[in-house]
């Protein structure tokens, strides 16, 4: 194992409440439906993909300035909601520190903008990570392996002897198609009797991974 590629928001930390008030203020702004159903249509997109999936999904349109105008309003509210940080999730930190401890570079590998990566990078610690991609440095997001192949590469290490911690369905998909090996924490929108069957191992947590176990996700 070369790497071990994380994604953020609802894998590394906490964020995924703070997203869920962004959004429910968009849609009680927008007069618009929200739920678990239009969360899963968006969750773990980047801005430019999960905004029109969401607006679709609540019914409303989708024009593009419409998409403008919602994702300035999320951007602008989830910086003011990170102010107070996002807490890490069960296992994160035992786990970035076993893994650098065993000598493996970590990645973070985010469809969050740069403001907002940075801003958990100075929760999480940044010395755990050698290298971070952000949504808007990237051409083709989630669920496209573009993200997953650029940390790889500015590593220097082969993307098939990664692996990838990822919670939404969008990135283990770009963590698959990079050739990496895949570990899927699923999120609560996903833990409703979704078919989560896919090149991935499925784990309910970080606590329940170990070191030994990231490196078992590799094709032989």
């Amino acid at each position: 194992m070369s790497a071990v590629l994380w994604d953020m928001d609802g894998l590394l930390v906490d964020s995924e409440p703070l997203w869920t008030i962004a959004e429910e203020e968009l849609a009680a702004e927008l007069g618009g439906n929200w739920g678990d159903d239009v969360k899963a249509a968006c969750m773990g997109m980047r801005l430019d993909r999960a905004v029109p999936a969401m607006l679709s999904a609540m019914g409303l349109p989708a024009r593009p300035a419409d998409v403008t105008s919602a994702s300035d309003f999320l951007l602008a509210r989830m910086v003011h909601l990170y102010a107070d940080g996002a807490p890490l999730l069960p296992g994160a930190a035992e786990l970035l520190a076993a893994v650098s401890a065993a000598g493996i570079p970590n990645a973070l590998v985010s469809s969050s903008y740069r403001c907002l990566v940075d801003a958990v990078l100075d929760r999480a610690g940044a010395t755990l990570f050698e290298v971070s991609v952000s949504g808007d440095e990237v051409t083709e997001a989630k669920p496209a392996p573009e993200p997953y192949l650029r940390a790889a590469a500015l590593l220097g290490v082969d993307p098939t002897r990664c692996v990838v911690l990822e919670d939404s369905m969008a990135g283990a998909l770009s963590g698959a198609a990079a050739g990496c090996g895949v570990v899927l924490v699923p999120g609560p929108p996903l833990r409703d009797g979704r078919d989560l069957r896919g090149p991935w191992q499925v784990v309910p947590s970080l606590a329940d991974l170990a070191v030994a176990d990231l490196g078992a996700t590799l094709r032989r």
